[in-house]
């Protein structure tokens, strides 16, 4: 079927996609996560590589190009879930979860999403009033709130079409920062020796880039969801993974560049300082670009709160008006989120980022356990959007036992302002609580399923 015209408001949200509305190919995904990266949040991510974690520029680059590259394998297997469900991603969560264990995890990521959006917001702001002082920083915050906001109405397929422009505009724009940067602003002498190598900042600075890509998981899908059932998981996963990785890492790379130039400096400044007598434009572009992750966040967190208000309301299906309404309302809250919470960024950025890690990794475990190797993609749909839960009910305990067994055991290793594990200490500070999470979840998760799935015939009578 063909795309709807890019003027037509969606109408849809979190009911499943039919089949007839199934329209688009791989290659959109390709677009959407390179072109959605590719913005200024994304550079500032790297630049805490050389900043917060103090790294010299080489061990820096390695950092962010491991921890992406393995942090969008995860998200990159969440890709082929939509056109196989057809259901946005925290709706498909509660076919391991139940209708009411899903909650917790859909709470975590509205506030993920109130995050990314301010975040996105704030540096948007300083990027324009950085290039153009005439702006000020809050002014340009209202001018990215206010485009992603028109974005996100109108949804799916202008976002998409969106962010094919956009991938092609700021991948040339960044080409041209990166050469301002080092031919015409020049590095500085002490650039490869500034910085210091050690295991666990090397170690921060991966975890970070993982982070970054592996922060998408919860919304794969809902770019997936309009896409034909026969698109194949290879061909998702691989334009999922190449449009990830490569629209993140050189954003990163650039990050890592400038925080080694500015030292305790603005980021942004150093960004505005290498695009040189192109600022102006290169600022316009990748506030555009901004607004189109924005738009993302926007349009995913307004589907994640109407599955948790369906969840309490029986015999309701959230419509246009619903998707309308709770978009405006969380353009507000993160707007006074992000004019409010400009100070000291930098740090709490950061440590928004690593609170979501500790969340979000449990989670991605089961649920790839869950649709890779348990029930291998196959799901009773219309139980998902069914208020009891259908045949997964409102609670399924193993997955829910694994999940707060997997923060359980992220606490030993984690490495936080606030607080350090003991084995993290052990580390000399370096946090592996993810990966120690993935590796022991993953398989508990599958043989704890596998076995209470002969326990429960209407549960294993979905595969």
């Amino acid at each position: 079927m063909d795309s709807p015209p890019l003027y037509a408001i969606e109408h849809n949200t979190i009911q499943p996609i039919s089949k007839n509305q199934r329209h688009g190919t791989f290659s959109y995904l390709f677009t959407i996560w390179f072109g959605c990266n590719m913005n200024i949040l994304t550079v500032v991510t790297g630049a805490l590589a050389t900043t917060l974690f103090g790294l010299n520029f080489v061990p820096a680059c390695l950092a962010l190009l491991i921890g992406t590259m393995i942090g969008t394998i995860f998200m990159a297997l969440h890709a082929a879930q939509g056109p196989q469900l057809g259901v946005p991603q925290m709706v498909q969560t509660r076919g391991q979860f139940g209708s009411i264990g899903a909650i917790v995890i859909v709470l975590a990521v509205i506030m993920m999403y109130m995050g990314f959006i301010a975040s996105n917001m704030v540096l948007g702001g300083q990027s324009i009033n950085a290039a153009y002082h005439g702006v000020s920083v809050n002014e340009g915050v209202v001018f990215v709130a206010v485009i992603s906001l028109i974005a996100a109405v109108y949804g799916y397929d202008l976002i998409h079409e969106y962010s094919k422009y956009v991938s092609i505009i700021t991948g040339l724009a960044l080409l041209v920062v990166f050469i301002m940067t080092v031919f015409v602003v020049g590095l500085p002498k002490t650039f490869f020796t500034t910085g210091a190598f050690t295991w666990p900042n090397f170690v921060g600075a991966m975890s970070l880039a993982a982070l970054w890509t592996l922060s998408y998981a919860p919304y794969v899908s809902d770019y997936t969801r309009y896409m034909p059932e026969n698109t194949g998981v290879v061909p998702s996963f691989w334009a999922t993974y190449s449009g990830t990785s490569l629209g993140s890492i050189f954003p990163e790379i650039l990050g890592a560049m400038i925080g080694l130039i500015v030292g305790n400096g603005s980021v942004v400044g150093g960004f505005i300082t290498g695009s040189g007598a192109l600022a102006v434009p290169i600022v316009i572009i990748f506030t555009i670009a901004l607004a189109c992750a924005t738009a993302i966040n926007i349009y995913c967190g307004v589907l994640a709160i109407l599955t948790f208000v369906q969840t309490f309301v029986k015999d309701w299906m959230p419509g246009l008006n619903a998707r309308i309404v709770t978009s405006v309302a969380i353009f507000a809250f993160a707007l006074v989120v992000g004019i409010v919470g400009q100070q000291n960024f930098l740090n709490n950025y950061m440590n928004f980022l690593y609170v979501l890690l500790y969340v979000l990794v449990p989670w991605t475990s089961i649920n790839l356990v869950d649709y890779y190797l348990v029930h291998h993609g196959s799901y009773d749909v219309p139980s998902f959007v069914k208020a009891d839960g259908g045949i997964y009910g409102r609670f399924q305990w193993p997955a829910i036992a694994c999940y707060v067994a997997g923060i359980i055991i992220e606490v030993p290793f984690m490495s936080q302002t606030l607080y350090t594990g003991p084995i993290a200490k052990m580390l000399g500070g370096a946090d592996i609580s993810w990966i120690v999470c993935l590796i022991v979840i993953s398989p508990v998760y599958y043989v704890v399923s596998k076995t209470m799935m002969k326990n429960l015939p209407a549960v294993a009578a979905a595969e």
